[in-house]
């Protein structure tokens, strides 16, 4: 082929209020975060003929900026209002289903999966004025396939899967393996797969030269007898290589790549996910196995990065006794009942201390897990029989 599609994909999210803890401390790194952020539409207005990016940006991100007092706190750094207003440039910007407190699917309760998925759309709906979403992005790229009914049920055209997963059903090329769109069935229910190429995405995140990215997607595609779809998905606001403030992904990366493209010599052409289905649909039938994306310290396989100690697998099977409690006192609480207010602010706590980065550092931040957990049961005020027992799956 003689040109590829280019999907570029950035993972937005911060905990809550993390970046307000920042400032004691690491003021500096607060700072860094924001204007990361808020120099995504900024580097692309100049390029918006050609310019193209997907965007994730969890719940409690868009709580924050969204949120008055959050404003007000670091308006001399970013104008958070504004922000939010340019993401809806649907010409430059395409925004990302996904879980409103940023967890690992497959780790928490499927009883939990339908709630963070609730709560992301009606907040994201009410800021930027659109439904449905039609792309989803994992939080940690953590995908199962009995995720699909839901995310179908939540009106999601195509989920963001990771290369390393994927495993063809019948016969089908490395090449169209990786860089064509393909259906996945669970339960009755089927959905779009798009492939986040681990390697480049590796490139991606450390720093790369548009040349070397040109040059090594014809050499990955040369054999594609189809108009390729090249996904690369990483964060968009750690690192160095995002956050430098002069030398960093959009003024070293960027702007000379869109240079090339609009001069007709990068081989590629930024493209939104939607429009390539539109134009070429989705080809052959995969099953992903279950598994996240490539961490500083782990390979994705078996979620390790969040499961590998035992404080850790007690602090994930302790979420789901909370969960299977709660749902048991809702199922025993009148809907006009007053204790429905405390059961649904016991709730909302049980759904952030499930948030991946309470997860993924060890045992660092396992504290903020049991601090949300330990107000969830005094909220829920449940015998403490229902809180004890086997550990809890996915599935409870």
């Amino acid at each position: 082929m003689s040109e590829a599609d280019w999907a570029l994909v950035l993972n937005l999210h911060q905990p809550s209020d993390n970046i307000e803890a920042m400032t004691a401390d690491q003021e500096w790194q607060a700072k860094e975060v924001l204007w990361a952020m808020d120099r995504i539409p900024r580097s692309l207005w100049t390029y918006e003929d050609v310019g193209r990016v997907h965007l994730s940006l969890s719940g409690t991100l868009l709580e924050s900026l969204a949120d008055p007092g959050f404003q007000e706190r670091f308006y001399g750094v970013v104008d958070c209002g504004s922000l939010l207003w340019h993401l809806q440039n649907t010409a430059i910007i395409q925004v990302l289903g996904t879980g409103y407190y940023h967890p690992v699917f497959p780790l928490i309760p499927r009883a939990d999966w339908d709630e963070h998925l609730g709560r992301w759309k009606m907040l994201a709906g009410h800021l930027f004025s659109r439904d449905p979403f039609a792309g989803f992005w994992p939080p940690e790229m953590g995908f199962s396939m009995e995720m699909i009914p839901h995310l179908v049920r939540h009106g999601y055209r195509y989920v963001l899967v990771d290369s390393e997963h994927v495993r063809p059903v019948g016969s089908m090329r490395w090449d169209e393996l990786r860089y064509r769109p393909h259906i996945a069935r669970h339960d009755g229910s089927e959905i779009v797969v798009v492939v986040r190429d681990r390697d480049l995405s590796d490139a991606q995140e450390s720093g790369m030269d548009p040349g070397w990215f040109t040059s090594e997607i014809a050499a990955r595609t040369r054999h594609c007898d189809f108009r390729p779809l090249v996904t690369t998905a990483t964060d968009g606001e750690n690192g160095g290589w995002f956050r430098n403030t002069t030398h960093n992904f959009w003024s070293l990366f960027h702007e000379p790549l869109m240079d090339r493209v609009r001069a007709g010599e990068a081989g590629l052409k930024p493209t939104f996910i939607d429009d390539h289905l539109d134009r070429y649909g989705a080809h052959g039938e995969v099953v992903v196995d279950e598994g996240a994306w490539n961490t500083g310290w782990h390979h994705g396989h078996g979620f390790v990065q969040w499961t590998g100690s035992s404080a850790q697998k007690e602090a994930l099977a302790r979420t789901a006794r909370v969960s299977a409690a709660l749902r048991t006192m809702f199922a025993s609480t009148p809907p006009d009942s007053s204790r429905r207010h405390l059961l649904e602010e016991a709730r909302w706590r049980l759904l952030r201390a499930e948030t991946s980065c309470h997860f993924f550092w060890g045992e660092a931040w396992l504290d903020r897990c049991d601090q949300d957990l330990d107000e969830a049961e005094r909220l829920i005020g449940a015998d403490s029989s229902l809180l004890v027992g086997e550990p809890m799956t996915s599935d409870s």
